[in-house]
């Protein structure tokens, strides 16, 4: 099994052939199967990988929200491998490149979001990270979320605090 990846850039938008790609991955790999689903979450893909047979492997989502307690606009981000290369290093080579085009869209565009909000659902992914701080890229431990999931935070630098609305 090769661990070379091709990734590809899809932030802020996607093309169609691309997003038929990655839909049909969702629906192979059992992660998502609503088209209305599919439709909303494409719109939201930041990059994807493609194995050495030109497979889609993992898929990378962000979307703008304020969360609270936060109360900050963050980009909410997403991942999902395929099965075949979750025991791989790939979560968080995708976590480091998502990381780092967002953060270039956020300084090119006035700081839309402040920073990435990682919700982790992967028990192994978030059972081998359990230091309080990650350091490459930086994500803070800040609390569990709604459903009892392991909440983290990597502010961009240069960003600033907005306004209470």
């Amino acid at each position: 099994m090769s661990a070379d990846f091709r990734y590809v850039t899809d932030w802020p938008s996607i093309p169609a052939d691309q997003a038929d790609a990655i839909r049909a991955f969702w629906r192979s790999e059992g992660a998502l199967s609503d088209e209305a689903q599919m439709t909303e979450r494409v719109k939201q893909v930041v990059l994807h990988a493609l194995d050495a047979d030109g497979s889609v492997a993992g898929v990378c989502t962000a979307i703008a929200s304020t969360p609270q307690p936060l109360g900050q606009p963050m980009y909410f981000w997403r991942c999902f491998v395929g099965a075949r290369w979750r025991s791989t290093p790939l979560v968080m080579s995708l976590l480091k490149r998502s990381c780092t085009l967002l953060e270039e869209h956020a300084a090119a565009n006035d700081w839309p979001c402040i920073g990435v909000l990682l919700e982790l659902e992967n028990a192994r992914f978030r059972d081998k990270g359990r230091m309080a701080t990650w350091w490459n890229p930086r994500f803070t431990y800040i609390g569990r979320s709604a459903r009892g999931l392991d909440l983290r935070v990597h502010y961009f630098k240069g960003a600033r605090l907005k306004p209470s609305a």
